[in-house]
This record gives structure tokens, sequence and C-alpha cells, in this order.
């Protein structure tokens, strides 16, 4: 069952999920738009021969800070990182990122495969932003770039997202976290 913006907003006030930061006006029915933020990964295609992710062969990176005012301009067939200014998550709720028809329609993806957040997972989300079409796209840090709905489990988990191990030092939430200085939750304990 997904929640609507009468639950998300009880959730949210209980503590149940944090949005941070919250603002009821990016409440849909039955979502809740989330910000495009400042930071961005580009892959350096001049230094990088071929991506083999069985063997751990990743292209070289570079970060790309957008001020709030500026503009990152994505080319046709160009495909990044990019993340949100919202920290999210839930010990309580499945949380699915989905992309806005408004940007669909114009060829960008904001997930190729990586919606589902799970329970226990506090984050700045990693955006999988890609132009699909045959003009660039600019994006506008603060702009609305996907949304959330948030199901509810037919019974707690018997694990949590933060008890698997997989959070790294190269996982979003330890990146924004330390570099921006987010305080953590109780829940993101």
């Amino acid at each position: 069952m997904m929640l609507s913006d009468v639950d998300i907003k009880k959730a949210v006030e209980k503590g149940e999920i944090i949005l941070k930061p919250f603002d009821e006006k990016r409440l849909q029915p039955a979502s809740y738009d989330i910000l495009l933020g400042n930071t961005f990964f580009v892959n350096d295609a001049h230094s990088s021969t071929y991506i083999d992710p069985v063997k751990k062969v990743f292209p070289k990176t570079t970060e790309v800070t957008v001020a709030d005012g500026d503009v990152f301009v994505l080319h046709p067939g160009v495909s990044i990182l990019g993340y949100s200014k919202d920290y999210f998550g839930s010990d309580s709720y499945l949380i699915e990122v989905n992309g806005k028809s408004s940007l669909a329609r114009i060829g960008l993806l904001v997930h190729n495969s990586a919606a589902l957040i799970n329970p226990g997972h506090f984050l700045n989300v990693a955006l999988e932003l890609c132009n699909l079409n045959n003009v660039p796209i600019v994006l506008h840090p603060g702009m609305a770039i996907a949304q959330l709905t948030f199901s509810k489990l037919s019974s707690p988990p018997r694990q949590s997202y933060k008890d698997t191990g997989r959070y790294s030092a190269d996982n979003i939430k330890g990146y924004v976290e330390e570099k921006r200085k987010i305080p953590k939750t109780k829940a993101a304990k």
C-alpha cells in the first residue's frame, strides 16, 4: 500500500520518514518531489578505455560542483551521477525514486535501475541522469528532479539496510554527510 500525501505528512511528523528539508508544498497526492543538488560526477571519457564491473574496472570521474543559480548542461547521450539536495530515509517504509513525467517527456532519465531505497537506508540519493534527447538539457540545482513514493511493509524487515554493511566510502551517504556535515538522525545511526 502506497502512502497518500496525508499519510506521508503524518509519517514525517512522527519521525517514521525522514525528509530534510521537508516542504509541504512539494507533497503530491501520493508522492513527494525532491530537488536536484549541486554535486555531479562526470566520467572522464578521454582517460577511460572501458568499464568492466565484474573486474571492478570503472572510469575515472571528475566531481563538478554547481553553485545555486548556475546550471549544468547535460549533452545528448551523456550519463552522469547527480545527487538530491534532500536527505531522506525510513526504518519502516520502502521508498521508491521515480522520474517526473514532465522531465521524461523531454528525454531526461533520472534513474536507470536503482529506484529502491531499502528500510534503514538514509541518504542524499544518487540520480543516474541521462539525456536521451538530441539536444542538450539544462539542469538547475534546486529544480524538482524526481519524486518519492512510500510503501508500507507487510511486516517489519528481519534486517535493516544499515545492518548489511553495504555503506562504503564511495556511497553518497558517506560522501555527502561528511562533506556537508549533515547531522545524523536518530534512525540513521
